[in-house]
């Protein structure tokens, strides 16, 4: 058998690790300045905590925003809890971070998306790659949730298309 490093499993290790990094800093001190993350989080894995009614609204995906209104945030060592604000519905979900496909922080330019990859048997396997957004060329706009209208200044939030922000 010949061994091999796997880098993919490797970066999607570290990448998971930034992601807690910066949350566990947002828990303690709040989140900076115009920070603001666009977390987009597969909502059947198995681990993820979440409504039966945002489940049925959102089967396969769902993108949350931690921008003016979150509460709650606890980091963990798998992923972290945090309520967020639906239409005046505070609501508690629990994301692991191996269920996260992407991690967004518009205000400054910085985005990861973690890829599967099929493996022969036709099952996904995650975090075989993870790339940061800046560099890839084609980046679609995000699903957008009911709490981008919740903002603080009473305005509807702007949906985002990461191109806009390439150079």
């Amino acid at each position: 058998m010949s061994r091999s490093i796997d880098y993919g499993n490797l970066m999607h290790e570290a990448m998971r690790g930034l992601i807690r990094k910066v949350l566990d800093d947002v828990a303690e001190r709040g989140l900076p300045g115009s920070h603001h993350f666009f977390i987009t989080f597969d909502t059947s894995h198995p681990d993820a905590e979440l409504a039966d009614w945002l489940s049925d609204r959102y089967p396969g995906e769902m993108t949350v925003v931690m921008q003016h209104w979150y509460e709650k945030l606890d980091v963990g060592d798998d992923g972290f809890a945090v309520t967020l604000n639906f239409g005046d519905a505070p609501e508690p979900l629990y994301i692991p971070y191996d269920a996260i496909k992407t991690f967004v922080d518009p205000s400054v330019e910085f985005g990861l998306r973690f890829e599967t990859q099929d493996d022969e048997d036709g099952t996904a396997t995650p975090g075989a790659s993870a790339d940061i957004l800046p560099s890839t060329p084609a980046t679609k706009p995000m699903p957008v949730t009911d709490e981008e209208s919740d903002a603080s200044d009473g305005k509807p939030a702007e949906v985002v298309s990461l191109d806009s922000f390439r150079k």
